[in-house]
């Protein structure tokens, strides 16, 4: 594993984009959510899913993978 990188339930991860793809979710649920109907809750609900989806498409699109593949021999 490289010395930047941490392993999180599996996958390798650089910390900063971990950090700044939490940031920007995090942003992007609330800021949804906020701007839902104050009047109906279930609105509110869609609107933050709806923000969560949109945060978690821009963090795909800005972070690539950083997977490490290792193939075994079969035995």
């Amino acid at each position: 594993m490289s010395k930047n990188r941490i392993e999180i339930w599996g996958d390798t991860v650089n910390p900063k984009e971990l950090v700044l793809s939490i940031l920007i979710i995090s942003t992007t649920t609330m800021s949804a959510h906020l701007i839902a109907p104050a009047d109906n809750r279930t609105m509110g609900l869609f609107f933050g899913l709806g923000g969560a989806v949109l945060g978690f498409l821009i963090t795909v699109k800005l972070f690539k993978p950083k997977r490490i593949i290792q193939e075994e021999e079969e035995v």
